[in-house]
């Protein structure tokens, strides 16, 4: 395999600066009185920031920035106005996953783009270091020739710019195919190899010190996973645990070491909720319950700087995360006492924990993103989110719930418009991708756009989703296409019944997965939906499922996929193309590194040779998120366009 090439652009840019004093908004409780059209361009404008991240001592944010459209890199001095931030733009296709700091003058960028592989195009990682003074980018470990390299383990809390990573060094079934764990500089991109590949390990973690403690091991044939475990004294790994994928069983990795041989990990609790304890990890034993939320599960975790104190835990319930340092939970409870009808949450913090960004939004606004120094106790505007729609209280959201045919219970979303009375109105189904995924209350721009031009929206999470645990994750096993697309027309059914929703106007719209089931849902009830929208959909189940051959222990995700149904052809979309009835528009973008454009063209070609009513947008640009203004502009109208013709909203 040749050495991968991101495409990438430098440039600096003046602007403007962002610090200004400003009070925190409170929300209204109640929406816009008048249901005036918003101009498409304003739902489709790229968020000012995102993934926003502040430097460890505080002074600047990194992270994707909106400019002229388009998604770019950038870091910023938060109240130095003179000086010029570093942009880099990302070009053909190379989509930006994530931004991290390593010291006050460097950061990393995760990378993700498609290159040319014998078998067709792969998606590649790497990581790319950015001098925010001089924009000098580094690229470290781009000289491996395998699909992987961008797995950052541990960054120095020292001031210094290493970093330890991970990357496969081919692409082949070699010795050089599992990933190798390297000492890097970001700073000049020289490395250091610390920990060489051992067969079928492709995952390492290490401790606070920077050694490499933990790897995790697989054995494709027996789909067998194992732990490998070194205490801090040690030099060589051995096998501690093991764990079956075809028995259900998941190993524990821990994410953070504490002391000796002891170290935090997430599990699942006797109720199937993923929870955070204490354990031993050369015997396996729990030693301490350290969280067990009361509904839902956890999600993610929040972790110093110097990697050793857990400072909070992201969850799947509505309060998102639960701060378990002190300090920082009396902090957010004044937030949320001081913006009590919307949501407050502390995006990123500064070394000492004293300097911090605090985003102020709510399901029905895109919000602001504030600095707040807790010397000061002063919230500063650094940016709207939206600034053309900033201030505006769009359609209201809230949580429903209903019960599926055999009693399941599902929440949802329901975003209604503003200023109209909420019966007989037009209907969107719009089921979220994954399936591994769920809708929360937090602003969707789809949502909120269909909204303003009349319509209903409804957003189930349906069974399979994630975040209530794992039976009912599991209850998605087997019933794709099946149970799991009846609680989406069960949502309709609620809604029809709610006399909320005008039963002869329901239109079924979803990306991704979301997409599937959106062509899946008027194969399977053709007399439920008016029309269809597929986005970036799935028509083929079994050639999305080979694709996943591209992936490092793709193996792994073929049988998740394959739990889900017995049989992929049967609920394949474009084996079903006779029983659809009804108007459907299929819209990809050809840089989409997730599901293959193919897919739709293919779809697309079906619908015409069986003469059914069908309309394709091919975004030659666009990736699997519309990162780019352009194509969300294109995207939208598209879709506004195909539900006034098909299924109007007045």
């Amino acid at each position: 395999m040749r050495p991968v090439q991101f495409w990438i652009s430098v440039f600096s840019l003046t602007t403007a600066g962002f610090a200004q004093t400003a009070p925190v908004p409170t929300p209204s409780t109640k929406a816009a009185k008048t249901e005036a059209k918003i101009a498409v361009e304003a739902f489709a404008q790229i968020p000012f920031v995102a993934n926003a991240e502040i430097s460890p001592d505080g002074t600047r944010v990194a992270g994707k920035f909106g400019i002229d459209g388009q998604e770019v890199i950038s870091s910023r001095n938060l109240f130095d106005t003179k000086e010029k931030p570093t942009l880099l733009r990302l070009t053909d296709g190379t989509q930006a996953f994530w931004v991290q700091w390593v010291n006050d003058n460097h950061f990393l960028v995760s990378l993700v783009a498609l290159d040319a592989v014998s078998r067709g195009d792969w998606p590649v990682s790497r990581v790319i270091g950015i001098d925010r003074a001089t924009g000098k980018v580094s690229k470290p470990l781009w000289d491996l020739r395998g699909q992987h390299a961008s797995d950052v383990l541990w960054i120095a809390d020292d001031g210094t710019d290493d970093v330890l990573i991970s990357g496969q060094g081919s692409i082949y079934a070699d010795e050089d195919f599992w990933p190798s764990v390297y000492r890097v500089s970001v700073a000049t991109g020289r490395k250091r190899l610390v920990v060489t590949g051992k067969p079928g390990v492709w995952d390492w973690a290490a401790d606070a010190a920077g050694k490499v403690r933990v790897g995790v091991g697989y054995v494709e044939r027996g789909r067998t996973s194992r732990l490998l475990y070194r205490s801090a004294d040690e030099e060589s790994f051995r096998a501690v645990d093991s764990a079956s994928a075809r028995r259900d069983e998941r190993l524990s990795k821990p994410f953070l070491f504490t002391s000796g041989d002891q170290a935090l990990t997430m599990r699942d609790n006797d109720k199937g909720q993923t929870s955070v304890y204490e354990i031993d990890l050369k015997t396996q034993e729990t030693l301490h319950t350290i969280f067990e939320p009361v509904k839902g599960e956890v999600e993610g975790t929040i972790i110093s700087s110097n990697r050793e104190t857990l400072l909070g835990l992201r969850l799947s319930s509505q309060t998102s995360i639960h701060w378990m340092d002190s300090a920082l939970a009396e902090l957010q409870a004044q937030f949320a006492k001081a913006v009590p009808n919307g949501n407050v949450a502390i995006e990123s913090m500064s070394s000492d924990r004293k300097k911090m960004l605090v985003r102020v939004d709510a399901a029905d606004n895109p919000g602001s993103l504030y600095f707040y120094n807790t010397d000061i106790g002063q919230l500063q505007l650094f940016a709207h989110i939206n600034p053309q729609l900033r201030g505006k209280r769009l359609a209201p959201v809230k949580l429903i719930q209903y019960k599926a045919r055999d009693g399941l219970e599902i929440e949802s979303v329901l975003t209604l418009p503003a200023a109209r009375e909420a019966k007989k109105l037009p209907l969107i189904m719009m089921p979220h991708g994954g399936p591994w995924a769920r809708d929360t209350l937090t602003y969707d721009y789809w949502a909120q756009f269909l909204a303003n031009r009349g319509y209903a929206v409804l957003q189930p999470n349906f069974r399979g989703s994630t975040g209530y645990g794992t039976e009912f994750m599991n209850k998605g096993k087997g019933q794709l296409g099946l149970a799991m697309q009846d609680d989406l027309s069960d949502g309709v059914k609620w809604a029809v019944a709610q006399g909320i929703a005008d039963p002869a106007r329901t239109c079924i719209v979803g990306s991704s997965y979301g997409g599937y089931a959106a062509m899946w849902g008027v194969a399977k009830d053709p007399d439920l939906y008016r029309c269809a929208i597929s986005i970036s959909g799935v028509a083929s189940l079994r050639e999305e499922v080979n694709a996943f051959t591209r992936y490092v222990g793709g193996s792994l995700i073929r049988d998740q996929w394959q739990a889900m149904t017995p049989n992929f052809a049967a609920v394949s979309p474009i084996n079903a193309i006779a029983r659809i009835k009804v108007p459907m528009l299929l819209i990809h973008g050809k840089k989409d590194i997730t599901v293959n454009h193919e897919q739709s063209e293919r779809m697309h070609a079906a619908m015409m040779a069986a003469k059914k009513t069908v309309e394709f947008v091919s975004l030659p640009e666009a990736d699997h998120h519309f990162t780019r203004q352009a194509d969300r502009i294109v995207l939208l109208s598209a879709m506004e366009n195909f539900l006034a013709k098909h299924n109007p909203a007045d």
